[in-house]
């Protein structure tokens, strides 16, 4: 797994890259983002937990509405260092920015997903390799109605990898009442028959510090850059619209032990 990192690390300044490229042919949308995380895996057992998740993503750091999100998943620890996992996620969307995606009005999403999760280590360096598929409906902006409704759900499937590290700052090995340092790198790519050029969908790129009070509980604060390509091109000159969205993310994870 060593041997590729330098290899996956670059195809996700690749992909940020060909994002960056072509201002004349695109629009660009530049916003201050503020992202409120709190996450915790719950123990159902040695190899089987439940994650729960919200966020709370503003604009303008703080003062609007970017995106609220709330997730339920659960995991399997297959081997010590493999975990393949699967939930849901409900996503809503208001409008912001310049050029919004929700003009018409704030619109929901749902989501299922699968992934696989495989930890490493480079040094006193911990890693994380993630890849996740989802099954996406993006509601209509202003309209409601049942999930099978083609007429209120747009359907879509996406594919992620992210990496994550983290670096013990107070010793070797990262213990209670430590400081570490933190980062991930999280490339999104859409695929299926409707996709034609706009495969890339976004890249996310944080880095920061954080703080673990105990095993089961951390704080963290990194610098948060995000790039996203809108699905549908501007009405009025069909060019494609791109995000540069950059601020920070607070996040606080609590795990519980629900059963030994």
């Amino acid at each position: 797994m060593k041997s590729f990192l330098p290899l996956l690390v670059a195809a996700g300044c690749l992909f940020s890259r060909a994002a960056a490229g072509q201002q004349a042919n695109r629009i660009d949308d530049f916003n201050r983002i503020g992202w409120y995380v709190y996450e915790g895996d719950h123990r159902l057992g040695p190899r089987l937990t439940v994650h729960t998740e919200y966020q709370a993503r503003r604009t303008g750091f703080i003062t609007g509405w970017q995106q609220a999100l709330l997730r339920a998943d659960a995991g399997y620890q297959v081997l010590p260092r493999l975990r393949l996992g699967g939930g849901y996620t409900f996503l809503s969307t208001h409008p912001y920015g310049n050029h919004p995606t929700a003009d018409a009005g704030t619109y929901p999403e749902k989501r299922f997903y699968e992934d696989v999760t495989l930890a490493d280590t480079l040094g006193r360096l911990a890693l994380s390799h993630r890849l996740r598929l989802e099954q996406r409906w993006i509601g209509v902006p202003g309209a409601s109605g049942p999930l099978n409704n083609e007429a209120v759900w747009q359907r879509q499937n996406r594919i992620r990898y992210q990496l994550a590290g983290e670096f013990p700052l107070q010793g070797p090995t990262l213990d209670d009442h430590e400081w570490y340092f933190t980062a991930f790198d999280e490339v999104f790519l859409n695929f299926g028959r409707d996709i034609t050029a706009n495969v890339f969908n976004q890249n996310r790129v944080a880095a920061g510090v954080g703080y673990q009070f105990s095993e089961d509980f951390r704080i963290e604060l990194q610098f948060l850059n995000q790039i996203t390509q809108h699905y549908d091109p501007d009405p009025a000159t069909r060019f494609p619209v791109f995000e540069f969205n950059n601020g920070f993310r607070l996040g606080v994870t609590y795990n519980l032990t629900l059963i030994e």
